[in-house]
């Protein structure tokens, strides 16, 4: 039996349509090259006849080379009353020079006879007169046949009518679309098992998420002998989005006998993933299914004691199958095998300080229960436990600090740190004016190590986030304040807890800095060792 799925990409079009996703078409063009990378056969580009930019994009990749993929150009049958060489929307389609084309059709009644306001005969015609203009024109087409699923549970004849009408006109594939995304996986079964005894053409599914479905109705849809998938990377797409290819794909390759992309390149899918979302500029789902930072993450004890001593118990692949990694969380809820995992993650050799690590946990627990977190801070955390252990120099002291804000009769504000630290047993006094407290403390602090640590102009701050930790209190609570710096594409977490929102974030500041410096000297010193 052929067990080989075409996995069809339409991130860079039906993706688009998702809220707060916009690609400009250089951007497609980069994101197209991972997609041909990775093993996607077919990549939608959009819609040459609705917007400029996809036009650019489509000459763009003109210009490209792709070494496994399809690009594909998006478009609709014939208006009604045109014909097909008459369509500006066809001969665009055709313009646009791709190998394949897919198009789409109305297979709902409801849409054909309220939405076109056309017969029903005549939609049959649009639909075989569009594929046939584009067969004579050498395209490769997919048939989308819109509504389909929504169409057949109202007029089964009718609906497959349509597809009957696709198939006679020589369409390559013809692509079953659940639009509105409401079809049940039982549902789609049924329905596709019916098509298949009816239709030769390859068949395949086209599924939004709207039910929360949208994989489980393309798995069950394969199941029962569509060849063909259409999604989108993390799934985007509009409303609730598309079947989730990061999903999908490992759900039939590494969980049933499909397969969709060279087996080797199953291991950039949490790069393929991450690398989608930077360029759409959006925050990773840190809780998807696969590719998601937690979605090997262990927070309980028991959890991490079993999994250290066999994957199996609490993780359902290896991590490495998808290109994730297995992170161990240090909280409340941890034990000592936590402590010992995350020790050995950050090189931290905890068995030379015998029962250090049951204090380090009791501690930890103390301080988690006074509002830290360490899940997202592992920077405090390696600083918490090498002071614990004993060791740890510090590279840097407070004597004091002072800050002021003035804000005057024009509403302008001004804010200025003063600050005193003692490095190296000398005492440095520094003043730095900011766009804001936690700003002048990071400016004046810079200024005093600066002399001490020149490389600290290599480290920045990616992201500050405070948290009220009890609302109840109002303006009087506990805040949490979570750093995030980095230096040269490496990133590390820190953080503070006070009732004092600047104090904690001269902790989770200073804390930044230390950690920095640490891993500075360590490298100095492995490299001095060699």
């Amino acid at each position: 039996m052929d067990t080989s799925i075409q996995i069809f990409d339409t991130t860079l079009r039906d993706g688009t349509q998702g809220e707060k996703v916009a690609f400009s078409a250089e951007d497609k063009l980069r994101i197209a090259q991972q997609l041909d990378a990775f093993g996607i056969d077919y990549i939608e580009g959009g819609w040459p006849g609705s917007n400029p930019r996809d036009m650019e994009f489509f000459e763009l990749a003109s210009e490209a080379t792709f070494n496994h993929a399809k690009i594909v150009a998006f478009g609709s049958t014939c208006r009604a009353g045109s014909a097909p060489e008459d369509d500006r929307n066809l001969n665009l389609l055709v313009e646009a020079d791709t190998p394949a084309v897919a198009i789409f059709g109305k297979s709902w009644l409801l849409h054909v006879e309220k939405a076109l306001q056309i017969s029903a005969e005549e939609n049959l015609g649009i639909i075989r007169d569009s594929i046939r203009f584009l067969k004579e024109h050498g395209k490769e087409v997919i048939y989308d046949a819109e509504h389909f699923f929504d169409g057949y549970k109202a007029n089964p004849e009718y609906t497959l009518a349509t597809i009957e009408a696709a198939a006679s006109a020589g369409a390559d594939t013809i692509a079953l679309c659940d639009t509105n995304g409401g079809t049940l996986p039982h549902e789609v079964a049924e329905i596709v098992m019916d098509v298949q005894e009816k239709i030769d053409t390859p068949i395949g599914i086209h599924a939004h998420n709207d039910c929360e479905l949208g994989v489980a109705n393309a798995i069950v849809a394969v199941q029962n002998g569509c060849v063909h998938v259409q999604g989108t990377v993390n799934g985007y797409g509009e409303r609730c989005g598309n079947t989730n290819l990061c999903s999908l794909i490992p759900n039939l390759q590494l969980k049933q006998d499909f397969r969709c992309i060279p087996d080797e390149n199953m291991e950039q899918l949490t790069a393929l993933s991450r690398f989608v979302s930077e360029v759409a500029n959006l925050n990773p789902d840190i809780r998807q299914p696969y590719v998601g930072r937690s979605a090997f993450a262990h927070k309980g004890g028991i959890h991490v004691s079993a999994v250290m001593k066999n994957e199996e118990t609490y993780e359902h692949i290896r991590p490495h199958a998808v290109g994730n990694q297995r992170r161990v969380l240090v909280s409340d809820l941890s034990g000592k095998s936590n402590i010992n995992y995350k020790a050995e993650q950050l090189g931290l050799e905890l068995d030379q300080y015998g029962e250090h690590a049951k204090e380090i946990v009791q501690k930890l627990k103390q301080l988690e229960n006074k509002g830290y977190q360490f899940e997202a801070a592992e920077g405090s955390f390696e600083l918490l436990v090498k002071k614990m252990t004993g060791d740890w120099e510090e590279f840097f002291t407070l004597e004091g600090f002072r800050i002021i804000v003035e804000k005057n009769v024009s509403g302008s504000c001004r804010t200025e740190a003063s600050l005193r630290l003692k490095v190296n047993d000398q005492l440095e006094h520094c003043a730095a004016e900011g766009n804001g407290p936690v700003h002048a403390l990071d400016k004046a602090l810079r200024k005093a190590l600066h002399k001490f640590y020149p490389e600290i102009n290599d480290m920045h701050l990616n992201d500050y986030k405070v948290r009220v930790l009890n609302e109840k209190d109002g303006t009087g609570a506990d805040v949490r304040v979570l750093i995030d710096s980095a230096e040269h594409g490496k990133s590390w977490g820190t953080v503070g807890v006070s009732h004092n929102i600047i104090d904690a974030s001269w902790q989770a500041l200073t804390d930044s800095f230390s950690y920095y410096l640490a891993r500075q000297q360590k490298e100095v010193h492995q490299k001095e060792a060699i």
